[in-house]
């Protein structure tokens, strides 16, 4: 006799099931890989077309970017929800971050300055919001998801199969407290300082973080910088607080400073809070938040009115940039080429996103900050722009900056899910 089942009940019972295998497939799998075995059998990846109707799209709507005198941009790969980039030490290729499940190996094999070839990285392992991306310095890949970091040794050989080796420097869960998870705020970045250490910003999951709030973060370092070991996560500790949202950072190579941008509040009107640029010259330093962001007091504010009465750290460091409010500065580079002229050399790109809470929007843009002699940030001047047409509509969210060996510069764009690369002609 036939049972009679329910359809919907038994479809509802088989993906409940899917659900609860997956993440034990996924730890499966990592376990398989720290021990150079084998994880899966299907040796092919898919790889995402580089020509076509999307493609042709991209390149037209490049055509409205406009550039300084000799400078030209170009689409240089199709990459989906593409965020942070780590340019490969010795090969033609990079990985590009994004804020789903997916890493991207991004490989020119010709080397005529466009990608040939855009695949998952370890497709095999299944990554949470895997958006930052930097490599130490003797070739090792890391990923710095929203709760965990994985470190893959030799990954720009070993990324052609599904399989890689692993390893874990921040087992899941590890990285900040599981109850502080959030969806806002978790995107992290990473980069490898000059003395060797893994360097991640932690953003705190708040607009403003709640009174009781703010001694746990202090002490764990969410809503500031944090440093380890980059291969085992030993020696962890809070090396910048102070800090609401830094989605982009990068050492200057001439005296060894962290530079970092860091996002505004939101709710407090169109033209405040400024976003920020700023400077970590030693570990220990304070950068205001959440008593001042940008230059502008916070607590006490409509958006913090609980912190009012909570005193400020002494020696709170201002930032070297104050820009646009909202226009949401993310990931940021020297620039450290010789293609460009010297008028960019050894100082920075800066990547605006753009806003979301302005009553007109501002920013989808590329800045260009100078360095003074004194290792100081002179004036910021916009470097590109267009991204946001006429008509106030974004054709495209510029996320970070990367310098490749030749000197030109990528753009990566989550928006248009895409790579552009800029040259320099005279």
């Amino acid at each position: 006799m036939p049972l009679n089942l329910n359809p919907l009940k038994v479809a509802a019972a088989a993906a409940l099931s899917c659900a609860l295998a997956l993440p034990a497939a996924a730890q499966q799998n990592l376990e398989k890989l720290k021990q150079f075995k084998v994880a899966t059998t299907d040796l092919n990846i898919p790889t995402v077309p580089q020509t076509g109707r999307r493609a042709d799209a991209i390149r037209n709507n490049l055509k409205n970017i406009k550039l300084p005198a000799g400078f030209k941009i170009d689409l240089y790969a199709v990459v989906p929800d593409a965020r942070h980039m780590a340019v490969a030490p010795s090969t033609n290729m990079l990985f590009v971050s994004t804020r789903k499940t997916t890493v991207w190996a991004v490989t020119d094999r010709d080397s005529d300055g466009a990608a040939d070839e855009v695949k998952s990285f370890a497709p095999s392992l299944k990554f949470t919001n895997p958006n930052g991306v930097c490599w130490t310095k003797d070739g090792f890949l890391i990923v710095v998801e929203h709760n965990r970091v994985l470190n893959f040794p030799a990954a720009e050989f070993f990324y052609e199969g599904p399989d890689v080796a692993v390893i874990e420097v921040v087992p899941q869960g590890k990285l900040i407290p599981v109850e502080e998870e959030s969806f806002n705020h978790g995107a992290r970045v990473c980069d490898v300082g000059p003395d060797g250490k893994l360097y991640i910003s932690l953003g705190q999951p708040f607009n403003v973080q709640p009174r009781g709030k703010v001694d746990l973060y202090d002490r764990l370092g969410i809503g500031g910088i944090i440093r380890m070991n980059a291969f085992d996560g030993s020696g962890r500790e809070v090396f910048a607080r102070g800090v609401r949202n830094s989605v982009g950072q990068d050492f200057n190579p001439k005296d060894g400073t962290l530079w970092w941008t860091d996002n505004q509040v939101d709710g407090m009107g169109d033209d405040i809070p400024p976003g920020e640029l700023n400077r970590s010259t030693k570990a220990g330093e304070h950068f205001g938040f959440p008593w001042t962001n940008g230059g502008v007091t916070i607590a006490g504010s409509g958006a913090a009115p609980d912190l009012k009465d909570v005193p400020a750290p002494a020696g709170m460091i201002e930032p070297q940039v104050k820009f646009p409010a909202h226009q949401a500065q993310l990931g940021m580079a020297f620039y450290g080429g010789n293609a460009f002229p010297q008028k960019y050399q050894g100082g920075m790109f800066v990547a605006s996103h753009g806003s979301w809470n302005r009553t007109k929007a501002s920013g989808a843009l590329i800045n260009f900050v100078p360095l003074k002699a004194d290792g100081t940030a002179g004036a910021s001047e916009v470097f590109a722009e267009g991204w946001l047409d006429q008509n106030g509509v974004y054709r495209g969210r510029p996320v970070d900056v990367a310098v490749m060996k030749d000197g030109s510069l990528l753009i990566s764009d989550d928006f248009a899910g895409a790579i552009y690369r800029v040259t320099y002609q005279p």
